[in-house]
């Protein structure tokens, strides 16, 4: 490959090009422009978000392809039909996931089945399963990493100024990959998962991953200690994440809504063109991508060559507002991370168990009464969602799951 700079002329071709693509891109998944010349979506609800994540989707199926191809048919023993699943019998289990692992790669294969496609997320990562102990089978993922820099709804609910949250965000993650797997996300899982960061298991790893950690921009001793999991809905409003009390106490609490800013809408091909675009023209974003260095690269990026190429900011206003949450996993949470004083109150934690055997009483055994119809999802319903490898895994999914006994976890 050859060290020569483009020329003005190849720039002003690929900028053509790459200005092309964009629009075509934007039209295909769904935009249009309003009379003022921003953004708009046609229409409303989770379909049309669906949609215009459906290209990025595409995209992480056809970059995952080894993976499905050499590992999925291996693993699908361990997602659940509907006839695996008896609700009277349902036992959770939580286990941390460590890369390089079996888990890992079950961990892997089963986000690829959201609608919506999951980050590999931030800096510090806890990742997590939960199994349903009474028949081997998957029940969701858990993946917490560090918190985006600025996020409006968390700094004021909180009361931070912008030296407070510099000191004291260590103290809070994100939960970026939570949800349950099918059919147990037809029994409300999705409920019991959302449930469990606010557990003295996430707490305590937390502390002993991370608890005597040096803040990377700082170099300084943090003693950081996990207050607080913030996590988003990924189609507006959360009918999953509202409303989420167990035996009197509040697991999750709305603080607000993303302000429908990102570059989701951007998939990840025309991303990588245009940080080659920014390296030819010896932009400093188009490498900086290293932890410490700004809270959002991506999002940086993505900016400063959509501005070279002459396009307004408001390309990244995609319209889809996020529903935000928050659990609080000390008592006096806030304070601490507003103050920076105090040791936290964990006396209300539970542990992932006992949390579990609540969501099963408060939410999952009722709606298997009410909503019967889990029963008939199958493997070959999951296979459905690995797009272009569907086929081939479909004539295999029979033969590969294990029916009326129970499997033995990886």
């Amino acid at each position: 490959m050859s060290d020569r700079a483009p020329s003005i002329v190849e720039l002003a071709s690929r900028e053509a090009n790459l200005k092309r693509r964009l629009r075509r891109h934007l039209r295909r998944v769904g935009f249009k422009k309003s009379e003022s010349g921003e953004l708009a979506i046609e229409g409303e609800g989770k379909e049309i978000v669906r949609a215009l994540h459906r290209v990025q989707r595409e995209d992480r199926l056809s970059a995952n392809s080894d993976f499905i191809e050499n590992k999925a048919e291996g693993l699908l023993q361990y997602f659940a039909s509907g006839r695996d699943v008896d609700p009277d019998r349902i036992s959770p289990v939580l286990e941390r996931v460590s890369s390089g692992t079996n888990y890992g790669d079950l961990f892997r294969l089963a986000s690829l089945t959201w609608s919506v496609p999951v980050s590999n997320g931030f800096g510090r990562r806890l990742r997590y399963v939960v199994w349903d102990e009474s028949n081997g089978k998957l029940m969701g993922l858990i993946a917490i990493g560090d918190p985006v820099f600025n996020l409006a709804a968390r700094d004021n609910l909180i009361g931070w100024t912008a030296k407070d949250r510099s000191e004291r965000l260590v103290n809070i993650m994100d939960a970026y990959v939570l949800g349950a797997i099918p059919p147990y996300n037809a029994l409300l899982g999705g409920k019991m998962i959302a449930c469990l960061l606010r557990s003295r298991d996430l707490f305590d790893d937390f502390a002993a991953a991370y608890g005597e950690s040096k803040g990377i921009i700082s170099g300084k001793e943090k003693k950081a200690r996990l207050l607080a999991v913030t996590t988003s809905s990924s189609m507006g409003r959360s009918s999953v994440y509202n409303r989420l009390r167990l035996d009197g106490t509040q697991y999750l609490e709305s603080i607000g809504y993303t302000g429908g800013w990102g570059h989701f809408h951007i998939p990840d091909g025309l991303f990588v063109e245009l940080r080659d675009y920014l390296r030819d023209n010896d932009h400093t974003y188009a490498d900086q991508h290293r932890y410490g260095e700004g809270p959002n690269w991506r999002l940086r990026t993505t900016r400063a060559a959509l501005s070279a190429l002459g396009f307004k900011e408001d390309m990244l206003r995609h319209g889809v507002k996020r529903e935000l949450f928050i659990a609080r996993l000390a008592e006096n949470a806030t304070s601490i991370l507003r103050t920076g004083q105090g040791e936290p109150d964990t006396s209300g934690l539970l542990s992932a168990k006992e949390i579990a055997e609540l969501s099963i009483e408060r939410w999952m055994k009722p709606r298997a009464k009410r909503r019967p119809d889990f029963g008939a999802w199958t493997t070959d319903d999951l296979v459905s969602l690995f797009g272009s490898q569907s086929r081939r895994l479909r004539s295999r999914a029979t033969a590969a799951s294990i029916s009326g006994k129970a499997a033995t976890r990886v």
